[in-house]
């Protein structure tokens, strides 16, 4: 597929691997996704930054794409930002699954009535990963709407992909403390914090370190622009290295504002070692997203 393709291919062979795991891609009905990017485009308040899409292409070939960097499995991350949409994004993302065999079966939640019931659909239907968004559906996790589900999706051990960090604006229900009030309800909830957590890296390492189903994605985390306005703090290298187990490959494709290589150069340029990169870029996932699904 050109150049970035090849620098890919030879980040994930160099380290040995049959190709990347990448658990935070965006795939979702088309009119959605244009919103979305007219949202970005725009600068909306959630971000406040200048924020040009790489891959504002078509489906087809936004697949194509990621087939060529080597991307094995990946995700169809959607989210509501209100009432009565999530049952509706779920069928959605069903179908996309089914027919396209390497992305991860992917659903979402909202805190409404009969969330309980669209889940264990979703669950039943086959399920490999939901999408919480507290950001932008503006949402406290500990809502008593979304109890039963938490619930359901604990007992299951299915993962939930969850923006809960206050970067790059802060929400309503943003932040730690949200999320450890939910953790001490669910300890066995297998909870995966998206972007580190940014910019509370420290405060969500620190819940991984004490909830061991709890997990962070690398989605923009250490590239040169997410450095510019939340730095990955040097302090907390040391425990990011002892977490290696813990951490995702994730990159937010195809909203982001760099090529996708670029985030594969960000972790490689951590020091972290070879042993640290096999694991998040594939070791991980592959353990977590089984080809067999059990």
């Amino acid at each position: 597929m050109g150049p970035e393709s090849d620098d890919v291919v030879r980040f994930w062979e160099r380290l040995g691997l049959p190709g990347i795991i990448d658990v935070h891609t965006h795939f979702m009905p088309e009119r959605v996704l244009r919103k979305v990017w007219a949202y970005f485009d725009a600068a909306g308040p959630l971000t406040g930054l200048e924020w040009p899409i790489t891959y504002r292409y078509e489906e087809e070939r936004r697949l194509e794409l990621l087939r060529s960097f080597g991307v094995r499995r990946f995700t169809s991350m959607v989210y509501p930002h209100k009432p009565g949409m999530a049952s509706w994004l779920n069928g959605w993302a069903a179908g996309f699954a089914a027919r396209t065999p390497d992305c991860l079966h992917t659903a979402t939640l909202f805190p409404e009535e009969g969330v309980e019931v669209y889940v264990k659909e979703a669950v039943e239907a086959g399920a490999r990963v939901f999408k919480a968004h507290l950001q932008v559906g503006a949402y406290d996790p500990n809502d008593p709407l979304l109890e039963p589900a938490w619930g359901l999706l604990a007992e299951a051990g299915i993962p939930v992909v969850t923006h809960c960090g206050s970067g790059p604006a802060p929400g309503a229900h943003t932040g730690p403390e949200p999320i450890g009030r939910l953790l001490a309800r669910h300890p066995r909830l297998r909870l995966v914090v998206a972007h580190m957590g940014m910019p509370e890296y420290a405060e969500f390492l620190a819940l991984a370190a004490a909830y061991p189903e709890v997990r962070l994605d690398t989605t923009m985390a250490f590239t040169d622009f997410s450095e510019g306005f939340s730095p990955f703090p040097a302090a907390e290298r040391g425990r990011l290295a002892d977490l290696g187990d813990r951490v995702l490959l994730g990159t937010d494709f195809p909203n982001i504002p760099y090529p996708y290589v670029h985030q594969l150069e960000a972790l490689e340029r951590l020091g972290l070692g070879d042993a640290w990169l096999r694991a998040v870029c594939h070791g991980n996932a592959a353990a977590l997203f089984p080809a067999d699904g059990s």
